[in-house]
């Protein structure tokens, strides 16, 4: 008898569970403005040189230039001597010439938050619980993502976004753990994906707003205040009742579940500590064996996993964030490309669900790998006059590598064992984080060769196309509870 049989009795999917996951998946809908916010508030602005102040333009000049007398691309050129004049109501930061890598490095650093966030919480969480952490991360993001707003220079800016991707990454990892762990094994794929959607149509209020404000500060104002009721509403959440039993709380566990039921219409007046204690039986004594992250590659299987899910998920990751990272470079306007690559996504998650239940986990990972790579390389030869074309290609590239985290979720979960699923999730999804610190630096690449960009994130993606043929299949295969059945089956 297992845990999640216990949550069947307690009506499987019922009122309660709908709220929790609802209330839970809720701020996927602005966490979307938080990782793309750099590309509205980065962007390079409009601007001209500067001319002196007692300067005059003499009329012989003015008719040189509108008679276009002259071969304009033998002028000598040379930097602007007084300066630059920015247009401001759009953008924020004068990042353009020599200062233009420091517009990248504000989503490098960001994402470097999002990292340390990973790390830090994610130990929290075990110590504190999952509810407790996830209530600090609302008020956190709220607090200084306004904060962010009233940033005077570059630097403080940099601190409070970097602070405020540490935020970001507690919501996504305990909403993660707190939704799934009360929701019975047989619903948690359906439920996994379609609460991504969140996420995706978050894209699309992105480039609204955007549009609409058409000013970086009420913009950072306004996709961050909602956070605040947020953390009103998220003391309602009840803490994970595994959690609770693996932690020595069971009275609290018990009380949880009791709550849960009766939420449910479902009394179970029956249960006590004893039948919830054999319930979880199996987990208390896995429970009794530490496992670190040293188990994920000191046995041969385990190790082929994860060196080839490490791969998948960087190249992931890395694909992606250097496809959506600098909307400016297709000449479309920005907020038009935003609602394309956030409309994409829909199709793209619907063709991976399909493709994970007929082609199975291994040929759809390598598959949405390898074309990802292909449409990224086929951009490199098409000219820049093009546009639509371009456009196109990084729509199809945007939507394979969706398409790839899609199943590499999932794919992660079912190939590591329950006892260490949990570590080998955070573990491999630390490589996406740094796929996601290292995209947007390589884009400063393109100021020695415009095609190098490209050619770095599809060669990553190819690479990883290579690894994911190495992972075992594992559609329609029972999940593996210990590290003897990994070893053993694969």
């Amino acid at each position: 008898v297992t845990f999640s049989e216990l949550l069947i009795t307690l009506s499987s999917f019922g009122r309660f569970q709908w709220m929790h996951v609802t209330l839970i998946s809720l701020p996927g809908l602005l966490l979307a403005s938080q990782n793309l916010l750099n590309n509205f508030v980065s962007g390079v602005p409009t601007h001209h040189c500067s001319l002196p102040a007692n300067y005059s333009l003499p009329d012989y000049q003015v008719t040189f230039v509108t008679n276009g007398s002259a071969n304009v691309s033998h002028l000598k050129t040379e930097e602007c001597l007084d300066g630059w004049t920015f247009d401001h109501s759009e953008f924020l930061w004068d990042l353009v010439c020599s200062l233009r890598p420091l517009k990248q490095m504000i989503q490098t650093i960001y994402m470097g938050g999002v990292l340390t966030g990973a790390i830090i919480f994610g130990g929290l969480s075990d110590r504190f619980g999952r509810r407790s952490v996830l209530i600090w991360s609302y008020l956190q993001l709220a607090i200084l993502g306004c904060s962010a707003a009233l940033s005077p220079t570059y630097s403080v800016y940099c601190i409070f976004r970097f602070l405020c991707g540490m935020a970001v990454s507690g919501i996504i990892i305990n909403g993660v753990s707190l939704k799934v762990e009360w929701i019975p094994t047989k619903e948690r794929t359906l439920v996994g994906t379609l609460t991504s959607f969140f996420f995706t149509f978050g894209q699309l209020i992105l480039a609204g707003l955007a549009y609409w404000l058409r000013d970086w500060r009420k913009l950072q104002v306004v996709v961050c205040v909602p956070h605040f009721l947020f953390f009103a509403y998220s003391w309602w959440f009840a803490e994970s009742a595994r959690w609770l039993v693996l932690n020595r709380r069971s009275d609290k566990a018990l009380k949880n579940l009791h709550r849960v039921a009766r939420i449910n219409g479902k009394p179970i007046n029956q249960l006590t500590l004893e039948v919830l204690h054999s319930h979880m039986k199996k987990e208390i004594d896995s429970c009794q064996s530490t496992l670190t992250a040293y188990d994920l590659v000191k046995t041969r299987g385990m190790r082929r996993i994860s060196i080839c899910l490490m791969a998948v998920w960087f190249a992931t990751s890395f694909a992606y964030y250097g496809l959506v990272m600098d909307l400016q470079k297709f000449g479309v306007s920005i907020y038009v490309m935003q609602i394309i690559f956030g409309a994409v996504d829909i199709p793209s998650k619907l063709l991976a669900l399909a493709a994970l239940t007929y082609l199975g986990r291994r040929y759809s990972q390598a598959t949405c790998l390898f074309m990802s790579a292909l449409v990224i390389f086929a951009n490199i030869f098409i000219p820049p006059d093009m546009q639509v074309l371009r456009t196109v290609l990084a729509c199809l590239g945007k939507g394979f590598t969706s398409s790839s985290f899609t199943v590499v979720y999932l794919y992660t979960g079912e190939l590591y064992p329950t006892v260490i699923r949990q570590t080998g999730m955070g573990f491999v999804s630390t490589m996406a984080r740094t796929g996601s610190m290292a995209a947007p630096a390589v884009l400063i690449l393109d100021e020695v060769f415009p095609a190098l960009p490209s050619i770095v994130y599809g060669g990553a993606a190819v690479l990883a196309g290579f690894f994911a043929c190495f992972l075992p299949e594992t559609l329609n295969v029972e999940l593996p509870d210990t590290i003897n059945d990994v070893e053993e089956k694969w």
